[in-house]
């Protein structure tokens, strides 16, 4: 019996230190939200925030159309940016554990296996040779999608590309791990060369437009996107988490997978192809935003282990979070002028990237 106690402490203060981290991580989003929505030109106190936000206010704008400034500034420009970086975050920061997870690679990303720029290829190809995007002249929203489900579409099986040549490459040439990663980075290249060649032949304004639109800016994001993305974003979680245990089984190798009775094979494809639909949804309607999948899944593995049970949902949070940050260092390091948050997720996460490839033993 005293054994059995001592056991039951310890699984309890196992899991206490990992819920204490992922409520911290709700607290500090809840926060930065605030934050985020109370800075841009017309300056919002955090009171006038919570007023603006309220259940009444918003009601009594949606039925009747009235509004003060600050309700419209707050629920209509502000308040879908700031989901769109919790929500693009969050569904990057689950694709990039999943992916590490499967590839048993904790190099993997959407960024670094090529999915991204995948995407990228077939939202660019949607955008200029199918017409899924308008050319609009103003510099601050260079491409508007207007047809959302044919780049979507396409976004997703330029990634789906990317996707099979590295599952057939690890699971038929039986690639190392840094294998994996190099020929992800060339599959990346092969895809921006593809985007290049479809820019020789648009105009000079689709291809400044496109160029641009590559960046990565969250603030294209429409309340229509935040709800495309809060769908195909929740579905990956969820089957990601009921998923959980299988992937605890994929971390001690595959044949003790099959051993406990896990399908590795379709374990691993599904979870690829639905990382890559959560990939590509983002990319069609933001861009390419680097590195954060490749980020928090390192970030929170060093701090509660590999417990795919903690790390898929706090990985998650904490995706949000620096994606959140990250455009708040966009929106106000030299204002007026906002950065495409994927110039600044590329500065946070091109150095730790370097980092981990220099830990890793050769």
């Amino acid at each position: 019996m005293p054994e059995v106690n001592n056991f039951s402490n310890s699984y309890l203060s196992y899991t206490k230190r990992k819920a204490y981290f992922g409520l911290l991580l709700i607290i500090l989003i809840v926060i930065f939200s605030l934050f985020a929505i109370c800075l841009g030109p017309i300056s919002i106190s955090i009171k006038e925030v919570l007023t603006a936000l309220s259940l009444k206010n918003i009601l009594n704008f949606i039925l009747n159309g009235s509004a003060s400034i600050n309700t419209l500034v707050a629920f209509n420009i502000r308040l879908p940016r700031v989901l769109t970086a919790v929500i693009a975050g969050a569904g990057l920061a689950v694709s990039g554990t999943v992916m590490q997870n499967v590839l048993r690679n904790p190099l993997g990303s959407p960024f670094t296996l090529g999915i991204s720029q995948g995407a990228a290829f077939g939202a660019a190809f949607a955008i200029i040779v199918l017409g899924a995007g308008e050319i609009h002249s103003s510099s601050t929203d260079a491409v508007f999608i207007n047809n959302p489900y044919l780049t979507t579409t396409f976004a997703f099986i330029g990634a789906l590309l990317g996707i099979f040549v590295i599952l057939f490459l690890a699971k038929w040439r039986r690639l190392s791990p840094e294998a994996v990663i190099l020929a992800g980075i060339a599959m990346g290249a092969l895809f921006n060369a593809a985007t290049t060649f479809i820019e020789f032949f648009a105009t000079d304004t689709e291809v400044a437009s496109v160029v641009f639109w590559l960046f990565g800016d969250i603030g294209r994001s429409g309340w229509r996107e935040v709800g495309i993305m809060i769908t195909v974003t929740t579905f990956g979680f969820i089957y990601f988490v009921l998923n959980r245990w299988n992937y605890n089984a994929l971390e001690s190798g595959d044949e003790t997978a099959k051993g406990l009775g896990v399908n590795t094979e379709k374990i691993r494809l599904y979870g690829m192809i639905i990382s890559s639909l959560i990939v590509a949804v983002t990319v069609a309607f933001l861009g390419v935003i680097a590195f954060i999948g490749l980020v928090a899944p390192h970030i929170t593995r060093r701090i509660i282990g590999n417990d795919q049970r903690f790390l898929i949902p706090i990985s998650a949070l904490l995706g949000a979070l620096l994606l959140l940050i990250s455009d708040t260092i966009a929106r106000i390091v030299i204002s007026p002028i906002i950065i495409p948050v994927g110039i600044i997720t590329s500065f946070i996460g091109g150095p730790l990237f370097l980092y981990i490839l220099a830990r890793r033993r050769t």
